[in-house]
């Protein structure tokens, strides 16, 4: 038995606080509900918690690993367990089986989550993906029981959890391609497993109803490989066939194909990614804006707000003219309107109207009969974009109800005309509406907007699942277990510049040269400071996977499951060539 209290570690530059680190002790100790006493995690997002209090591996793994590696140092507790077991090899202890050691009684929920910080114990970077590949991840125990344990002690199974689904079994279901629809729904038959495993599983199910929806890559392990697959590769040229603006600081841009052809229809949401070429010599900007209009018409707009020091927006102001042409890439995103008959709410700030705006389109155009919320936020009617357009489509839903608020309405503003509600929209209004709690809510705006209107939403009986939110720039970074550090604008990476193919983060405005100095276009990012998202850095649990604009990379390794088609993991790939990135 291993236990160990998370401490600093010393990574790469940063500070990793983990508690990977375990080491053997003797006698008894209490096995808890969240763990066991002299025991913690330091990331409890990724580990711990009451479905993941004790990790279990075997010594027969142990063994293997000696020899596959050419370790003759490996102790009980250096893949990170608390429980180093004879027996209960990962191809049979199925989820749901229940154990009793000493005191205690345990249920099998899991398997081993896929993370870097096995591999910085290991002194091994590509363990997490090892441990996938070669069939041997070691699983988690819930205690149903408390009570004492020892080393040395019987392990005595009680039950068998229903539906004999092993760790490796549903391990590989995740993990690795080729599963089949009986193994996933299999899984959900299983009341053990944990919550987060069930989530995955059931966003596999979807995936297999939506069929070629999403052809490729696990859903079940990142929402981009949800996303429907790219009308075109790259970027190609539209025409702007009309600008028209919409308030103060918003315009808008109707875009066709040069030769008169349909375009694609895009999912009410979804962005598009532009080249803006600035006057000069200067290389182009590439921006996303969202799809404002009716989806499914043969063409597209998109709105833009000119911000201050907006670059690409206000070269698009200035210059753009009705005949001109902009390179655009295939549309793109997961924020998109779910079908169905239940309550849609509909929330934005400013111009984080816009992509709701397509789904109140779409809801128009098909005559839903949905019960619709349209609640949106401005200063005044000069910065209230598409104001018209809204109340006209609003008044086409026979279960419409809007509501618009004006922080500072002016003086030739009417209320129950222009807007209804003085104030900004915020989470104690959003309390006080009354919204249906089996609804699907979608918002955008601001940042600090969307975290209390998140908050109020979940708080109002929402399920967070159905709380969906689209976020304009950069996203937020996940790095799990490193200190957090205050945000960073996008940079140069410090040294010398690379010599290699342009590296685009479209979201960050951001185009660098390749270095070989980085391993791969995960630490470019990170040298970068650009905000990014990973668990295991070694291409398997999919956190890194966002969509490859255009270009093409190569993998080192090469991943335990490919991403969907469109898409990259940025933890072990390059660039091949010039590559634009969502990120």
């Amino acid at each position: 038995m291993s236990v160990g209290m998370p401490e600093d570690i010393p990574w790469h530059g940063r500070t990793v606080h983990t508690g990977v680190y375990k080491k053997s002790v003797a006698g008894p100790r209490m096995a808890r509900r969240l763990n066991i006493d002299g025991d913690g995690q330091g990331d409890l997002g990724g580990h711990g918690g009451e479905q993941r209090a004790v990790l279990v591996y075997q010594s027969d793994s142990y063994r293997f690993w000696a020899r596959e590696l050419g370790r003759e140092d490996l102790e009980p507790g250096h893949f990170g367990e608390n429980f180093t077991v004879d027996g209960l090899p990962d191809d049979e202890v199925c989820i749901g089986d229940r154990y009793r050691i000493g005191d205690a009684l345990f249920e099998v929920t899991q398997p081993r989550v896929t993370c870097y910080r096995v591999g910085l114990r290991m002194g091994e970077p590509q363990m997490a993906a090892l441990l996938v590949a070669h069939h041997r991840p070691g699983f988690y125990f819930r205690v149903l029981d408390e009570g004492e344990v020892e080393a040395g002690q019987e392990i005595v199974k009680v039950s068998t959890g229903p539906g004999a689904m092993t760790v490796e079994e549903i391990d590989r279901v995740l993990y690795l391609p080729g599963h089949t629809r009986q193994q996933v729904e299999r899984a959900l038959r299983i009341p053990a497993l944990s919550p987060g495993w069930q989530a995955s599983m059931q966003t596999l199910l979807d995936q297999d109803d939506n069929g070629a929806a999403a052809a490729s890559g696990s859903a079940g392990l990142n929402d981009a490989a949800t996303a429907a697959l790219p009308a075109w590769p790259g970027f190609r040229p539209l025409v702007v066939t009309h600008i028209q603006p919409e308030s103060r600081s918003v315009f808008s841009l109707s875009l066709a194909d040069p030769d008169g052809s349909e375009l694609p229809a895009a999912l009410p949401g979804q962005f598009l990614t532009v080249k803006v070429q600035p006057e000069g010599e200067a290389p182009p900007l590439i921006r996303s804006y969202s799809l404002s209009g009716e989806p499914g018409t043969g063409t597209y707009r998109i709105s833009v707000k000119a911000e201050p020091h907006g670059a690409a927006s206000n070269e698009l102001r200035a210059h753009i003219r009705a005949g001109d042409r902009l390179e655009a890439a295939a549309p793109r995103g997961t924020f998109c309107l779910a079908d169905g008959d239940n309550p849609v709410v509909l929330l934005s700030a400013g111009v984080g109207v816009t992509p709701v705006l397509a789904m109140l389109h779409a809801l128009a155009r098909d005559g839903s009969t949905r019960q619709v919320w349209w609640l949106h936020g401005a200063r005044n009617s000069t910065e209230h974009p598409f104001a018209k357009e809204s109340r006209d489509l609003i008044g086409m839903l026979p279960q419409a109800r809007s509501r618009v608020y004006y922080s500072k309405p002016g003086t030739d503003d009417r209320q129950d005309v222009d807007y209804t509600d003085v104030g900004h929209l915020s989470g104690d209004r959003i309390l006080d509406l009354g919204l249906p709690t089996d609804a699907d809510a979608y918002l955008c705006g601001p940042g600090v907007f969307m975290e209390g209107v998140t908050t109020a939403l979940v708080d109002a009986g929402l399920e967070t699942s159905r709380v969906h939110t689209e976020i304009f720039g950069a996203g937020p970074s996940l790095t799990p277990g490193i200190d957090g550090q205050a945000p960073t604008t996008p940079h140069q990476p410090a040294g010398r510049a690379g010599t290699g193919p342009a590296v685009t983060f479209a979201r960050s405005g951001l185009e660098v040269p390749w270095n070989n100095a980085q391993d791969s276009l995960l630490e470019l990012a990170e040298a970068c400071d650009v905000p990014v998202r990973w668990s295991c850095r070694t291409g398997v649990c999919h956190t890194c996977e966002l969509a490859l604009m255009s270009g093409t990379v190569k993998y080192s390794p090469d991943p335990v499951e490919p991403p969907a088609d469109g898409n990259i993991l940025i933890c072990c790939s390059r660039p091949v060539d010039g590559i634009v990135l969502d990120l």
